[in-house]
């Protein structure tokens, strides 16, 4: 269970990170629009996940 949280964790993190640099890139109107759309989305997402998922014991 937490594996399959981690992962949606790094899914999010990964897409966020997609996006803005998507941001720093030349776009239409439309396609900007879009963009920030789904990065809000995805920050959303990542943040409602967040605290749902225990932290693991550092590893030694």
């Amino acid at each position: 269970m937490i594996d399959q949280q981690l992962a949606r964790l790094r899914a999010h993190h990964r897409n966020i990170q997609r996006y803005r640099n998507l941001l720093q890139t030349s776009l239409t109107e439309l396609e900007r629009e879009f963009v920030e759309k789904r990065l809000t989305e995805e920050q959303s997402n990542l943040e409602s996940l967040a605290p749902l998922t225990p932290l693991r014991p550092a590893a030694r």
